[in-house]
């Protein structure tokens, strides 16, 4: 049996029965999440441009909603505008391992084709576990960063393999979907790599739109290429991800999705401890000069967002919240890191830079043994009187080991709807998505007006 025809038997036996209710429950929490950052990031270049494209075709029902629109596109650019629009801000929730990933970036792709396919609320749930299930035990088993790769390779496989479930496809076809996603959709890390650009919102959408296109064509009967992960020219070889070959899927109640984190604040998930860090010391400084910053750290933050010169003086949002520096500045200047954090004029703010120079981030090997179990940031503030605070963070506001509540969840939603939909539509959507599970049609709850 071949890895993938293991992930196609898997999804083809898992029911929506099979899912406790904790699980539905979280997965109606991330759907809230995603249309809070959709709505958060709806007037931003990237999500403009998205929704142009798709836009640009009109399909006939049964088709997919751009959301907040009345607009049906095609299933694939459905999955790529929305998508981008929820991964925009880097505000979506995440999951750490040997390789980190932003999970909710298939909701998107299961949304669009369970309309497409005139499914249901609790056909969507289940696809969606599966999507956080293949893609977030995939990085649990290799690291594709340590080679330069992006942890969208792994999206493609997601989300082709929650699109076959959601299609109905068998597991011949299943596991041939698996192998046209696999085979063209190798990506490189440059994504995120210096200053970061637009494409950032785009990498995983793009990945779920092919993903979408591979279980389309298995399901009208394209093969796809054998032993996609182990074959002599597959992705365990060339990518070195050996570790695959160990893959284990959710059974009996143990879902991943459950151990994903939802982000309390607006940037990269390896800065959240150091920011949740700097907030509770900051009373303890506030009104005094700062000497010096030294933030103790693990090797994929100091790697990520600790380290490149672009990171000392970003000159975009993408790259600002990807700069430990700046996020942990303005965190001890404003109290907070909210979307104004990343205003384009506060990116020049001399009263940041000056921090940011004041500021060092040092890999700390006693550190590392803790991620990515959690992800322990250890900040110290020395001001010119002599004071210093300390205080290290391990599992921040959001983390699985430290979740969010409904409330929280709800109160960030309605933060990032204020202002581009009406409280009357927010309201509405809110009670839609408890819903969730109930609903015969998912249209109603996507297709929403937004303010002029």
């Amino acid at each position: 049996m071949t890895i993938a025809r293991k992930m196609a038997n898997w999804a083809t036996n898992l029911k929506f029965e099979d899912l406790p209710e904790k699980t539905v429950h979280e997965v109606k929490r991330r759907v809230i999440d995603s249309i809070a950052t959709c709505l958060g990031a709806y007037h931003s270049q990237p999500a403009k441009i998205g929704r142009a494209k798709a836009m640009a075709i009109n399909d006939p029902p049964p088709a997919a909603t751009v959301w907040g629109t009345n607009h049906n596109t095609s299933t694939e650019l459905a999955a790529f505008s929305n998508g981008a629009m929820v991964r925009y801000l880097d505000y979506n929730d995440t999951y750490l391992s040997l390789e980190p990933a932003h999970p909710s970036d298939n909701i998107p792709a299961a949304v669009a084709v369970t309309q497409n396919a005139r499914k249901s609320g609790k056909d969507m749930i289940l696809a969606t576990v599966i999507g956080y299930e293949i893609q977030c035990r995939l990085c649990d088993a290799a690291s594709l960063r340590a080679g330069g790769w992006d942890h969208v390779t792994y999206g493609a496989l997601s989300t082709a393999l929650l699109a076959a479930k959601l299609w109905g496809l068998s597991e011949d076809q299943m596991e041939h979907a698996l192998g046209l996603a696999g085979v063209c959709n190798i990506t490189t890390r440059q994504t995120r790599t210096g200053q970061i650009s637009d494409w950032k919102a785009c990498a995983f959408s793009n990945a779920g739109r092919n993903g979408i296109f591979a279980a389309d064509l298995a399901r009208r009967g394209m093969t796809g290429p054998n032993e996609i992960f182990e074959g002599p020219k597959g992705l365990m070889n060339q990518l070195n991800i050996h570790g695959v070959k160990n893959v284990v899927l959710g059974a009996e109640g143990d879902f991943m999705i459950d151990k994903t984190y939802i982000k309390f604040w607006p940037a990269e998930y390896h800065s959240q401890s150091a920011i949740d860090a700097v907030l509770q010391l900051r009373p303890q400084v506030v009104g005094k000069e700062i000497d010096n910053i030294h933030i103790g750290s693990f090797e994929a933050a100091v790697s990520i967002i600790g380290s490149e010169p672009e990171k000392l003086r970003p000159t975009s949002r993408e790259t600002a919240d990807h700069s430990m520096f700046y996020c942990c500045a303005a965190a001890l200047v404003d109290g907070d890191v909210t979307l104004d954090t990343f205003k384009q004029e506060r990116l020049t703010d001399p009263v940041l830079l000056d921090l940011i120079d004041k500021t060092k981030i040092v890999e700390n090997a006693e550190l590392n043994k803790g991620y990515p179990k959690g992800i322990p940031n250890d900040v110290t503030i020395t001001c010119t009187d002599g004071t210093k605070a300390n205080k290290r963070v391990d599992f921040p506001r959001g983390h699985a080991e430290n979740p969010m509540t409904d409330e929280e969840v709800i109160a960030k939603f309605k933060r990032m709807a204020n202002g581009v939909i009406s409280d009357a539509t927010a309201e509405k959507i809110l009670k839609q998505a408890w819903s969730l599970d109930t609903l015969d049609d998912l249209t109603p709850l996507f297709s929403f007006d937004v303010l002029d």
